[in-house]
């Protein structure tokens, strides 16, 4: 048994003996070493997650900077999620190859200086290619920041280091929006690119003393054929859902040609994979029972919620009239109440395992989404507040155990090409979210006599309206919310129908194998799983 004063003893370095059998407290106590690698690859996930959504509400100033439509304008943020879906399946191998840390810091840069160049773009056409140069580097750095966690916190202590990671994640969708639209308003829409250049420089010095020293597997073959296959194949596919909103529906030639292509793609990719040791995913991973559970949960949960966190700062904007900056600030309640949760469900899931950690928390974002399929063009601030803090508070108990119950059965050699398998989850599991609940949004404003296209976020009257005018914007308001309130409801069942795979968690906290092929987890009788 490795001692406790080891500074390796919680690290899994290869799911041997030492690793399984090390139970003490200074192995699951929560050390300063720890909290200062957590520091470091949060600093990474924040700007990866906060890009994301921060040019979102630069849309319409890109339109006016540059002379463009909204479609044009769109590509520069398709492009970042194209790009984001071509490294994402190299990063397990590269981490693998090349080692984290300097993966990690070689990320860094990359979205650095894609940040810069974005920054100085003098054509909507050089701003598309910076962003993608951009997404190279911010593809890498979820997937290297959760390889990285794991591998420092070892099994006792993942859950609550995932937790911390999953902060960046939830608040990025809400503060981004935030951030941007004061960045516009009181400087440039060049300072939403500009803000990561200071963020980015302490990261890199504090990945160049924190982080470390690498341990790489030089002797593994690139899978040159797998990457031919699947990076081109999730970005067509990635590139058909994300034109679904603009297309309106799922039959245009734009969504089903690459869509398909693309699908087409993956699933030689997966007839090509069967079987290989070094394939650019390992599909062996899904014979650990409890990855595959918690990838069924999370890529429902992923369709459901994500796609929810986009309708919400649209119902305040179309709906109440809230200005971009008042709407992320209406959303907020819902990372307080994920960030008041998420350090609980981290500690519950290191002490009882997923199972009863997950169900409460989609019970809680259930009913949560259920109080919106009530709202109207008045209703409380009180009340939409109080549903989105118990979403928030469901949130917390729900994704990052769920990432956490995948990778901690994991063996060192495997944590990086899990952490790559969970991130392509989302990815799709958030496109495809957006783009069926922008698709049943649209329809529902339809059947309701709205053009979407035509509604004004925020408070644009200059005076008086005459009252034949007001009731007839009244009725427009009234229409567009009933289009929300029914779209919560499909949010609503596809979030209920998670309950019925996060049933068949596991019951009791699991540890990484012993052997491999195994996994260990302890008081369990659950088949595919050996008891120790």
């Amino acid at each position: 048994m490795t001692s406790s004063t080891d500074p390796d003893a919680a690290s899994p370095r290869g799911g041997g003996p030492g690793v399984a059998e090390s139970q003490s407290k200074g192995s699951t106590a929560i050390d300063a070493r720890l909290l200062k690698v957590a520091g470091v690859v949060v600093l990474g996930a924040i700007m990866a997650t906060l890009d994301m959504t921060i040019v979102n509400v630069a849309i319409p100033t890109f339109q006016d900077a540059f002379q463009a439509t909204y479609a044009n304008v769109a590509w520069a943020v398709t492009a970042y999620t194209l790009a984001l879906a071509t490294v994402i399946p190299l990063t397990g191998w590269a981490a693998d190859r090349f080692g984290t840390k300097r993966l990690y810091l070689a990320a860094l840069a990359l979205f650095v200086v894609g940040s810069i160049a974005c920054s100085t773009a003098w054509s909507l056409e050089a701003l598309i290619g910076f962003r993608v140069l951009q997404g190279l580097g911010g593809g890498m750095l979820m997937p290297l920041s959760m390889t990285i966690l794991t591998r420092a916190a070892g099994p006792e202590r993942i859950g609550r280091m995932m937790a911390l990671l999953g902060v960046p994640m939830l608040l990025g969708p809400i503060c981004g929006p935030i951030l941007g639209g004061w960045l516009i308003d009181s400087a440039s829409w060049h300072w939403i690119f500009l803000v990561n250049v200071p963020v980015g420089a302490l990261a890199i010095l504090a990945a160049v003393v924190v982080l470390p020293k690498d341990e790489t597997h030089p002797g593994e073959r690139f899978d040159f054929l797998g990457m031919l296959l699947l990076s081109p194949g999730l970005a067509l596919f990635l590139f058909g859902v994300s034109s679904i909103p603009e297309e309106g529906t799922f039959e245009s030639a734009r969504v089903l040609g690459p869509g398909i292509a693309g699908l087409v793609l993956m699933i030689l990719f997966v007839l090509h994979a069967r079987g290989k040791t070094n394939a650019l995913i390992d599909l062996s991973l899904f014979k650990d029972r409890n990855l595959t559970v918690s990838v069924i949960t999370l890529v429902l949960f992923v369709i459901a919620f994500m796609g929810t966190m986009m309708l919400l700062p649209s119902y305040f904007m179309q709906v109440r009239g809230e200005s971009t900056l008042m709407a992320g600030l209406l959303v907020a309640p819902q990372g307080l109440g994920a960030m008041m949760s998420m350090p609980i469900g981290g500690k519950l899931i290191d002490k009882i395992g997923p199972k009863f950690v997950v169900l409460p928390g989609i019970a809680l974002i259930t009913v949560g989404l259920g109080l919106f399929t009530q709202v109207g063009t008045d209703t409380s601030i009180w009340y939409t507040s109080g549903s989105l803090l118990v979403m928030g508070i469901g949130m917390g108990f729900t994704m990052m155990p769920l990432m956490t119950s995948a990778l901690a059965t994991l063996t060192d050699h495997k944590v990086a090409r899990g952490s790559t398998l969970m991130n392509i989850v989302q990815q799709t599991g958030a496109s495809i979210g957006a783009a069926v609940m922008s698709v049943v949004l649209t329809n529902q404003m339809l059947d309701h006599g709205v053009d979407s296209t035509k509604m004004q976020s925020g408070d644009q009257s200059s005076g008086p309206i005459p009252p034949e005018m007001a009731a007839k914007l009244q009725q427009l308001l009234n229409g567009a919310a009933d289009a929300f309130s029914n779209t919560f409801v499909v949010s609503v069942v596809i979030v209920a129908i998670t309950l019925i795979p996060a049933a068949f968690l596991s019951r009791q906290k699991v540890a990484p194998a012993t052997t491999p092929g195994e996994a260990v987890q302890q008081h369990d009788d659950q088949p595919g799983i050996v008891v120790e």
